[in-house]
């Protein structure tokens, strides 16, 4: 059966209200300085949404400075006495590196594309973590030139790879966390559970293979093993995953720290969830802390152990709820009996993450008010394709027309980090707001930019 059809909903129509209304702008699902004025206009920093889609055009991803910044420190305070690692791929830019590095957080790289980004603001490299599960020499000889504090070996191949590096680097011993894949299965879509033996990263801990990878480390003497490393996966709610990752990573240092091995450190990775709609229900970041700080200690006690220092690489969390996007509708079409179709001048281009993980999203008519009975409604873009879906499932005023302005909020995290030119579609600027003032941290792509890239 057609995807489409199998989740066809009947069309219902509910009375507006203004109270829920005001909810959805406090329930944690939109960013922190954003409200509702008198006529039904969103305003996030401070500024009406349609001043800043007449200003930038549409669409146009809204990055609420102010929320970031207040993120920051929260999670900063909430984890004091751990590391604390903003996961650049969530969004990276220079500015959300600044703004990360002036919080007091340290910073989480992927490849050498993202630590040219903290580089180009000077972001200290001892603040620096390098994952990723295929790093190439030149990623790899990148990182130890500019004094990457952490890597994070995936394989074995990268212990070669490393280790062949070394004399192109006489007195530089790398300090590392080895990515152990410890057999939990996050409550998450499939694509971004990463901590099961199914899937691509780490070490794994069932058949001895991460055991053995400390071993070598250990024996070799080349590398200083700072370490265990672990991601269940993102977008996770609870903290049950945590908890059980935590555990199994303990066991394995304990093996090894009672043979008289440091392994200082403990990178319990990331993957805390955000709410996307008023039905999630996110661990706060306090909550979130004092959990796995005391499974921690109350395990290195039952094991007989020291407790080490803790890290974890909050991304999502932090910049996910900042960031709002907003689009102009093109087209509506009502299908009787099933949904309203509402298309919009944007799409999987720029959100890719509703079509690639089944993603759930709100939307809100953010340029007026509006009297209508409230539709059920299906938010899609501008490319052909039928997987094309911003938001599957929603419900807008009845009246919604051609030329209205929507808001999708939660689109801080992978939106702009997953986007793409498909259609031949330029990517959306990214604009920042504050205190009433807007300026451009990203611009819009242009037709030249991609005619640019083609040498034909």
């Amino acid at each position: 059966m057609p995807h489409d059809q199998r989740n066809a909903v009947p069309a219902q129509e509910f009375p507006t209200s203004p109270a829920a209304d005001l909810l959805s702008l406090s329930s944690g699902i939109w960013p922190t300085t954003a409200a509702a004025d008198e006529n039904g206009t969103l305003t996030i920093g401070g500024i009406p949404v349609t001043e800043i889609a007449e200003r930038h055009g549409t669409p146009v991803y809204v990055f609420d400075e102010t929320d970031f910044r207040k993120r920051c420190d929260r999670f900063r305070k909430a984890f004091e006495d751990f590391d604390v690692y903003y996961a650049g791929k969530a969004f990276l830019s220079r500015t959300t590196a600044r703004l990360a590095e002036a919080a007091g957080l340290s910073l989480d790289v992927c490849t050498e594309g993202e630590l040219a980004f903290a580089e180009a603001v000077g972001f200290p490299g001892d603040r620096i973590l390098m994952h990723g599960n295929n790093k190439s020499t030149e990623e790899l000889a990148a990182a130890l030139d500019y004094g990457v504090g952490r890597i994070v070996v995936d394989s074995f191949a990268e212990l070669d790879r490393l280790r062949d590096l070394l004399p192109r680097f006489p007195g530089v011993r790398p300090q590392v966390l080895l990515r152990v894949t410890v057999g939990v299965h996050a409550d998450t879509h499939d694509y971004i559970a990463t901590a099961h033996e199914d899937q691509k990263f780490g070490f794994s801990l069932v058949s001895g293979e991460a055991a053995a990878a400390v071993r070598r480390v250990l024996d070799d003497g080349l590398l200083e093993l700072r370490g265990l490393h672990s991601h269940i996966g993102s977008q996770i709610l609870g903290t049950a995953g945590f908890e059980a990752a935590a555990k199994r990573l303990l066991e394995l240092r304990a093996q090894f720290v009672r043979e008289g091995a440091q392994l200082p450190e403990l990178d319990l990775g990331g993957g805390f969830g955000i709410a996307y709609s008023p039905e999630d229900e996110p661990t706060e970041p306090e909550d979130m802390a004092d959990i796995l700080r005391t499974v921690v200690a109350k395990e290195c006690a039952v094991l007989g152990v020291d407790v080490p220092r803790l890290a974890i690489e909050p991304g999502r969390a932090i910049v996910g709820p900042s960031g709002v996007t907003l689009y102009t509708v093109g087209t509506v079409k009502h299908r009787e009996g099933i949904r309203t179709f509402v298309a919009v001048d944007g799409g999987m281009s720029d959100n890719v993450r509703t079509a690639l993980y089944d993603a759930t999203y709100s939307v809100r008519l953010a340029g007026r008010t509006s009297d209508a009975p409230l539709r059920l409604s299906r938010v899609v873009g501008k490319h052909c394709d039928a997987g094309d879906v911003v938001v599957r499932d929603d419900h807008l005023p009845a009246d919604v027309r051609v030329g209205d302005l929507l808001a999708v909020p939660g689109t801080g995290a992978y939106c702009r980090s997953l986007a793409h030119n498909y259609n031949q579609v330029p990517r959306p600027p990214v604009v920042a707001v504050a205190d009433g003032e807007t300026r451009v941290i990203v611009r819009r792509e242009t037709i030249d930019d991609l005619l640019r890239l083609d040498m034909g």
